[in-house]
């Protein structure tokens, strides 16, 4: 497997227990103690950061370190518009096609060397 599809595939994994991490309380434990829903965020964050650093460890034998945020931005809008709308519900706005398009744009520009 490719340095980049390795890193990708990380990524993307890393990114869905970010997602949870940062957003899943919002439906999960609206009745808990804020306290409460940063414990357990900070523990399934760990899973995320277990796939996260050995991402960018491997992600970075071939890729600039601007490469690679621009990778983790472009998955992490990829993960939180689904995740957002069906999970949490949320009602979908244009505004989620805008953002993707810049994202798909900075992607290019990060990437066009790599391209040609």
């Amino acid at each position: 497997m490719s340095t980049l599809t390795t890193t990708t595939l990380l990524l993307l994994v890393s990114n869905l227990f970010m997602t949870f991490a940062w957003y899943g309380h919002l439906k999960n434990m609206a009745d808990k103690p804020w306290f409460i829903a940063a414990l357990v965020s900070w523990g399934i964050a760990l899973f995320e950061y277990l796939l996260q650093v050995p991402a960018n460890r491997i992600g970075h034998s071939e890729l600039s370190v601007a490469q690679l945020k621009i990778l983790q931005e472009a998955i992490s809008l990829t993960v939180f518009v689904p995740f957002a709308i069906l999970y949490l519900k949320e009602r979908p706005h244009l505004d989620y096609l805008w953002a993707a398009l810049c994202l798909m744009g900075a992607v290019y520009f990060m990437f066009r060397a790599k391209l040609a």
